[in-house]
């Protein structure tokens, strides 16, 4: 039975934390993109102080390997390690996520520009099946899959923009902002605008429409951090038809 008191333009995503255990080969990547996912998807919240023995209970994994891999976040800005309280996850204040989001926007319409001098018809076909991905997601309510495909659509923009200056930057900025990415999308009219504004930005690629993509980009960058500056530290709702 729904909460009353929860609001019910506000979705949940479909989560499951469980995995199983890592292959010796890969695992220092594959722990850091494991962590940095429940980052991403707020299985690990922010502010949270995490639990090393329940962690490596989760990835089938010991503590040294995990350790290795909390460094490499805390590089990031994701975790934040002390050597008296152990590791947690960073939370942004409201000041530093408004000035992060700032700075995202003018580097994701940078990008947009760029890439409509340079950008190719197969890197824009790739770009489109992205998006129809992305819609399928959408419809099944699969904010995990959508998100994926909404960041690779990003990603790619960013890459044809072909400035490697720009795209260390962004990468490092974006990764900050990751989380916060995902749980702008808790609101389903935000989720569906966004949708909107993805089919924009692809209408401006075909046409390399630099400065309307820039000035679509700016938008959605922006729209995005006051999505999350409106749902604050309030958790989705848990919706059992997900």
């Amino acid at each position: 039975m729904q909460n009353p008191n929860l609001n019910p333009s506000v979705v949940s995503p479909v989560i499951s934390p469980e995995l199983p255990p890592i292959p010796r080969p890969q695992l220092h990547d594959t722990v850091v993109d494991h962590l940095r996912r429940f980052i991403v998807e707020g299985v690990l919240e922010a502010g949270r102080k995490l639990n090393e023995r329940e962690l490596c209970e989760t990835l089938g994994i010991s503590r040294t390997p995990l350790r290795e891999a909390l460094k490499v976040l805390a590089s990031e800005g994701l975790i934040e390690i002390s050597p008296n309280r152990g590791a947690s996850v960073s939370k942004m204040s409201e000041a530093e996520l408004r000035e992060t989001f700032e700075l995202m926007s003018g580097l994701e319409a940078f990008s947009g520009e760029l890439a409509c001098e340079r950008i190719t018809a197969a890197e824009i076909a790739e770009i489109k099946a992205l998006h129809y991905a992305m819609l399928a997601c959408r419809a099944q309510n699969d904010l995990a899959g959508y998100y994926s495909r909404n960041q690779a659509i990003h990603d790619k923009i960013n890459e044809a923009a072909r400035n490697s200056a720009l795209r260390q930057t962004y990468i490092a900025v974006n990764r900050r902002l990751q989380a916060l990415r995902f749980r702008s999308n808790f609101e389903t009219p935000k989720w569906d605008r966004a949708i909107h504004e993805h089919g924009e930005m692809l209408e401006a690629l075909d046409a390399r429409d630099g400065k309307r993509l820039a000035a679509i980009l700016r938008q959605h960058l922006l729209a995005k951090r006051d999505a999350v500056l409106r749902i604050g530290d309030t958790p989705p709702v848990q919706d059992a038809g997900n």
